[in-house]
């Protein structure tokens, strides 16, 4: 038999446990630096609170310490955010004398999470990206004409976003979107001023609402062979400083676009090419000037609105199981399937999706029940998570009202 530890306590962690409750009926157990909601109140997950989780030796003298409580069992690790993946792979080797994890190495998580490595290591690669300005915090002299050529808007977002988030300061964003030179100096002294010494990635900004925006997953087997992926067009985002790049709303299986199996080929193979193993998610955004999908990032690990997978009967949860612990592969698979994923109620989409198509798409879609909300899950019946739910909701109202892209 086999047991599942999740590493954190946030949606992903969630919706990673509701795949592995769904498919084999257990109760994953989940460890976690402070409670959050979304796993809180889960009767189909058990979860421990370790402060100290970042702390590289109290990280692996608990999960060694959970291992020696479980020797019966083969175990199975899983992050659900990058942090977690980062400490996975540092403690490879201590790791793998109990847990069976897939992720790839040390040398290409660094080239994925931080960002000023990815969009120079990856140039040479054939990936269109936007274009972009690295900028050293407290060293550099920003460089203003060259920054200047973008036009504004533009983008700002950390190259270290693990580092970023251990100097917090008011009015902290994940993604800056300026829109003068003056408000552009403005937001790199806050950042400066904070004690982050790492990058600041400083990009075009592609035009577009929240419905040029595309999310694509894959899993690659522990043999480095492709053996899942995803396609989906996002329809909403989340528009709070915070929030900004996580999808509240996408539709699998629906692309305005003509030609995109030039840009499934492509992520496809750079995979291959670099070596990865593991779940991947592409964030990318069509850029109407060029006709080309830009990658923004690759996170080395599955995205918290990754359950359409399953929804449309392809579930990660399977996938790392039969390669993990039964040594069974699949043939590559493009699921093409139409489903609309969402976290925000129906009312939310109606009012706030821009793009007329996609929007008609998605009550289409409704109507034919394929349709599906992650953290509503009915065989998950506490009472105290359907209240908070349903507050959850009511709060998307509001905060899509006050908070704008």
């Amino acid at each position: 038999m086999f047991k599942v530890v999740i590493l954190g306590t946030d949606i992903n962690a969630y919706y990673m446990a509701r795949n592995f409750h769904e498919e084999y009926n257990i109760k994953v157990h989940i460890i976690g630096k402070q409670e959050m909601n979304f796993t809180r109140f889960s009767d189909i997950l058990t979860y421990e609170i370790e402060p100290n989780l970042w702390d590289n030796e109290a990280f692996k003298q608990v999960l060694k310490s959970y291992a020696l409580n479980h020797k019966e069992d083969k175990l199975v690790l899983v992050a659900s955010n990058d942090h977690y993946v980062r400490l996975i792979v540092e403690n490879k080797e201590f790791l793998s004398k109990y847990y069976l994890f897939n992720y790839p190495s040390l040398e290409i998580i660094n080239n994925l999470l931080i960002k000023d490595n990815f969009y120079t290591k990856f140039k040479s690669y054939d990936l269109d990206m936007p274009l972009t300005y690295i900028y050293k915090c407290n060293s550099d002299k920003l460089d203003l004409d060259e920054i200047n050529k973008f036009m504004y808007p533009i983008i700002i977002k950390p190259g270290n976003g693990v580092t970023y988030y251990e100097h917090e300061f008011k009015g902290q964003a994940k993604v800056y979107k300026v829109m003068s030179e003056e408000e552009l100096k403005e937001v790199v002294s806050k950042i400066e001023a904070s004690g982050y010494s790492d990058n600041l990635i400083i990009q075009e900004y592609i035009p577009g609402d929240d419905s040029l925006l595309f999310d694509s997953i894959l899993y690659v087997n522990t043999k480095g062979e492709v053996e899942l992926m995803s396609f989906a067009q996002i329809a909403l985002q989340e528009h709070t400083p915070t929030g900004i790049g996580n999808c509240t709303v996408l539709v699998n299986g629906f692309n305005e676009f003509k030609n995109t199996n030039l840009i499934k080929d492509k992520l496809k193979k750079f995979l291959s090419d670099i070596g990865y193993t593991g779940i991947a998610e592409f964030d990318l955004k069509y850029d109407t000037r060029d006709q080309k999908f830009k990658v923004f990032e690759i996170n080395p690990r599955q995205a918290r609105s990754s359950y359409y997978l399953t929804a449309c009967g392809y579930n990660l949860a399977k996938y790392l199981i039969d390669d993990l612990i039964y040594n069974k592969t699949h043939k590559f698979k493009l699921i093409e399937d139409k489903m609309v994923l969402s976290f925000v109620p129906k009312k939310v989409i109606k009012k706030y999706v821009e793009n007329a198509k996609i929007k008609k798409e998605i009550f289409k879609l409704i109507k034919e029940g394929k349709f599906v909300r992650p953290l509503r899950y009915k065989k998950d019946k506490n009472l105290k998570r359907r209240l908070w739910l349903f507050l959850r909701d009511y709060n998307y109202m509001k905060k899509y009202k006050e908070n704008t892209w």
